[in-house]
């Protein structure tokens, strides 16, 4: 299980740049310099036609070329490194006015993360400019180590851990970190105005089997130098592993919602039995859906994502509010083809927080939604237990129904937008709040649905709108009923269950029985005008 538990990374705070530096190249290799003279950004004036000298076929062919060749492990951070703790390698800073482009016209700049800790490999970072293509050279003088004793034991060829990404996207005069690369295939972004929450990833091996997960990494990268005035960024990379290699391109667009347009193919070296397209990670801990804080805390909720949203082709729009329960809980929904799915941070109000420093309600939601046809398939979500905030314990993926075999390969591509939950996905009606108590017998369960949305909230109280509740054949239901909250101008749906009485296994053991599977949304006539409420409930 602890494969599965995520590391988190904190946004560390960065002081404004202050001078101007710059890139130079020697042998080859871009190395910093304190003068502002002999840059990549002079090799091309701005009027002259930009021809890449690395597109995504160039990464193609790497992958397919590394298809080819056995896999090598490669974790080359030295056991000294790796031993470090996380608060010596958050004191490791890199310095501002050493970044990429640093005083430049360019509206973005790169930075570079150090090795160490959890981050055992190094990778190797590319400049695609406009006559020759980099690589980018480790300097220990990039890096404040603060008040660690380090910089003297570290190798001057170490290379980088990762990088990221900024560019004015609060205000014209200030560069804000809106992307992170950093760690196997992870990737994080924000949208304006958010901070950092849940993680994409390349892709994902076999989680959650009996046969342990296996972690692709990108061990290459190159980033295409923008142009002056351009609001996007190109980023290649390479993906490998004992099983699958990978070519990647990353187009960046910073803004009110970041977008990320992902092209992808995949290069099987062996069979897998699960293939994880477009993964997510993100962090529930606790929230409404659960009535009793599972520790001693004064914030009302904490989470990073409340529910996983899914549009399928039929039309329908699901929405999966998430729990806490003590056992790996994993949840299939047939999706062939999907319109989108993501993880939401549907609950945007500090007062359901109450956390000043880590901001829950500012964190973003992920919107996935394909741009070729996936096949046949599933969105997979995988709830793992947890006992505090640290660690990651939600997974959101896509699996194709037939992966492809060893030798074989598959092109994907789709969209990742990092936003705002603002009504605009659902189109229709939304699910705001789910919360329980015990039914009014023995052993029942009412459940206190809020549904929300511009059309509801148009609905005067006497429209005759339907509920459709279902439940499985486990279960009967007792009472249901369907009213406008007058307060928040939506609808309220409540309504009771009596699971079946437990036979002698369950209560021996209890962990083997099987959730209650519920589902409901509202009818205005023959027409659907919400998503659809999707629940598993554990009897007590």
């Amino acid at each position: 299980m602890k494969s599965y538990l995520l590391f988190r990374i904190i946004k560390s705070v960065y002081s404004r740049r202050s001078r101007v530096s710059g890139w130079a190249i020697l042998g080859g290799v871009l190395i910093a310099t304190s003068f502002c003279t002999g840059t990549l950004a002079q090799a091309a004036s701005p009027s002259e036609e930009v021809r890449p000298l690395f597109t995504f076929e160039s990464v193609l062919g790497k992958a397919r070329k590394l298809a080819q060749q056995p896999f090598t492990e490669t974790k080359d951070v030295s056991e000294f490194l790796r031993g470090i703790t996380y608060d010596e390698w958050r004191n490791i800073h890199f310095k501002p006015e050493s970044a990429l482009w640093e005083g430049e016209k360019i509206p973005f700049t790169v930075q570079f993360f150090h090795p160490g800790m959890l981050y055992n490999r190094t990778v190797k970072v590319n400049i695609v400019g406009t006559e020759r293509i980099s690589e980018v050279a480790f300097l220990k003088d990039f890096f404040h180590y603060g008040q660690n004793d380090l910089q003297e034991k570290i190798p001057d060829n170490l290379g980088f851990a990762g990088f990221r990404i900024h560019y004015p996207i609060n205000t014209k005069d200030y560069y804000d970190e809106v992307a992170v690369f950093l760690g196997a295939t992870y990737l994080r972004a924000v949208a304006r105005n958010q901070q950092y929450g849940l993680s994409a990833r390349g892709l994902a091996v076999d989680t959650a089997l009996s046969r342990g997960e296996e972690f692709p990494y990108f061990k290459e990268f190159w980033i295409v130098k923008p142009a002056p005035g351009a609001n996007e960024i190109v980023v290649y990379a390479l993906l490998d592993s004992k099983s699958v290699t990978g070519a990647y391109r990353y187009v960046v667009k910073p803004g009110k919602e970041t977008v990320m347009r992902v092209k992808s193919t995949l290069f099987m070296r062996d069979t897998v039995v699960k293939l994880g397209i477009a993964p997510l990670s993100s962090m529930f801990f606790y929230g409404e859906t659960i009535n009793q804080r599972p520790t001693d805390d004064f914030r009302p909720e904490v989470h990073d994502s409340d529910g996983l949203m899914i549009a399928f082709r039929s039309g329908e729009w699901l929405w999966r509010p998430f729990t806490n329960y003590r056992t790996l809980q994993i949840y299939s929904f047939e999706a062939s083809n999907p319109v989108g799915f993501g993880l939401v941070q549907r609950d945007q109000d500090f007062n359901n927080y109450q956390d000043l420093e880590a901001r829950y309600d500012l964190r973003p939601s992920v919107w996935i939604s394909p741009t070729n046809s996936w096949g046949d398939g599933r969105v997979e979500l995988i709830q793992i237990p947890t006992d505090n905030e640290m660690n990651d314990n939600i997974i959101a993926l896509w699996a194709p129904k037939a992966p492809p075999k060893a030798g074989q390969s598959l092109s994907l591509s789709y969209t990742l937008t990092w936003h705002s939950a603002d009504g605009a996905r659902p189109p229709n009606g939304r699910v705001v709040a789910t919360r329980t108590e015990r039914g009014r017998v023995e052993r029942s369960k009412k459940f206190i649905i809020d549904f929300a949305g511009k059309q509801l909230e148009s609905f005067s109280p006497d429209k005759p709108l339907t509920a459709i509740v279902t439940v499985d054949e486990r279960t009967r239901l007792l009472e249901q009923q369907l009213y406008k909250n007058r307060i928040t101008k939506g609808w309220r749906l409540v309504f009771q269950i009596l699971p079946e009485e437990e036979n002698s296994l369950d209560r021996v053991l209890p962990p083997r029985r099987t959730p209650i599977e519920l589902r409901a949304f509202l009818k205005d006539g023959n027409n659907a005008v919400t998503e659809t409420w999707s629940h598993a409930f554990y009897p007590d």
